[in-house]
């Protein structure tokens, strides 16, 4: 069943940049923003990441947690997190593939990844908000994601 607000967020354990398990046990007690991406290394992907690092002290501001997760495998996750110098956690989905992002019901069988897709949770882990294009050549909008993360 996907992600729905109001209910639980799936649990996940997947592996980060530095290859630390982070699950969604680790991010309870502080609200969260999960958002997956289908393409790191293009325009989109690239901007809402570097948008979130430089935003990054708003973020802890809200003593909110930030983490992205993509269906990619980590040794491009690494090289992309270095080039561009995010400090959050990037999640490989890449084993069993998507099986995280099918979980949140954000997952496109026909091209094997992601959708543009953000999910807010409380400190609960319980799904508050979901922001998402209809398009994966349509980025998300920033303040509304950070928006969204400071109501919670």
């Amino acid at each position: 069943m996907p992600a729905v607000i109001g209910q639980p967020a799936p649990s996940f354990d997947l592996v980060d940049q530095n290859r630390n398990h982070v699950t969604l046990d680790d991010l309870k007690g502080r609200r969260t923003m999960i958002m997956f991406i289908p393409f790191p290394f293009t325009g989109n992907c690239d901007a809402e990441g570097c948008a979130l690092r430089d935003g990054l002290g708003y973020i802890e501001s809200l003593d909110a947690n930030v983490v992205i997760i993509t269906a990619h495998a980590l040794p491009t996750i690494i090289k992309w997190v270095d080039e561009f110098g995010f400090t959050f956690p990037v999640l490989s989905d890449y084993w069993p593939h998507g099986e995280v992002a099918t979980a949140y019901g954000t997952f496109s069988e026909e091209r094997g990844v992601a959708t543009r897709s953000s999910y807010i949770l409380d400190a609960d882990g319980i799904v508050r908000d979901i922001i998402a294009t209809d398009s994966l050549a349509v980025a998300r909008e920033h303040d509304v994601q950070m928006a969204a993360l400071a109501a919670v």
